[in-house]
């Protein structure tokens, strides 16, 4: 008996979009490893299951600088993803895959024909996958800002990312739990969790909160964690904003 062969179904590729964090080392890299050891020992578990993007535009480094940062980042459970802003000649099989930023598409057709007969095709074939942006919850546009509204409380191991504007949350934030935004962070309930608002380069971006008690704050990529926060703003309604490179925070009402 012969065989019958079908066409079979073509393979569809989806982008997806997964949150990462960007970290921009500055030289000398052992005193910024020493930072960011020290940011970790003060934010337990911060590292723990995350993908990183190293960016080290600007760096004047050469390949074993890089690739000796790369294997420190590793022995502390940093998982570089990708890096960014890299020279070709400094990276090569053995380190992690250059990226740039990704922009929202939809579903990719992988290819009918033979691509290797076909340079265009082979061209095509090569480009990278972008992202597809998932779907958030409750997105306003007020004047040319959007905001994302989210009328649930967020629980431990969630993640919010709106790089696009403010982010409001009609409840709690959970110990664990992470709100990233490009604009203002709104908490209309106790913040436990890691809240970093002006992701995008908005140093006027602000995080307010009913209750303070937040893992980590940031703005801009200006940090504070739980251990260096005043005592007296613990459990209050408060907001946080930048000066100059400092976080500063105070109570409302």
């Amino acid at each position: 008996m012969t065989d019958v062969l079908t066409q079979p179904r073509p393979i569809r590729l989806k982008g997806r979009s997964f949150l990462a964090l960007a970290l921009t080392p500055e030289l000398p890299f052992a005193d910024w490893l020493t930072r960011l050891d020290d940011l970790a020992a003060r934010s337990a578990g911060f590292f723990l299951r995350r993908p990183v993007v190293l960016d080290v535009e600007g760096l004047d480094i050469d390949r074993a600088e890089l690739r000796e940062l790369v294997d420190q980042l590793n022995a502390r459970n940093v998982r570089v993803m990708g890096i960014e802003g890299a020279r070709s000649s400094l990276l090569g099989p053995d380190m992690p895959p250059a990226m740039t930023d990704g922009r929202p598409a939809g579903e990719i057709e992988a290819p009918a024909k033979d691509a290797a007969n076909d340079p265009a095709e082979q061209t095509e074939s090569a480009a990278p996958v972008a992202p597809v942006a998932p779907a958030v919850p409750a997105v306003a546009v007020s004047g040319t800002t959007p905001s994302l509204v989210v009328s649930r409380p967020v629980r431990s191991g969630q993640s919010i990312f709106f790089p696009e504007g403010d982010v409001t949350i009609i409840g709690s934030v959970a110990s664990g739990a992470e709100i990233v935004a490009g604009g203002s962070i709104h908490v209309y309930g106790p913040l436990r969790g890691r809240a970093m608002a002006g992701t995008t380069g908005n140093a006027s971006a602000r995080i307010f909160c009913r209750k303070l008690e937040a893992e980590l704050i940031a703005i801009d990529g200006f940090y504070k964690t739980a251990d260096d926060m005043e005592p007296e703003l613990r459990g209050k309604p408060g907001q946080v904003w930048l000066e100059g490179e400092i976080i500063k925070a105070a109570t409302l009402g």
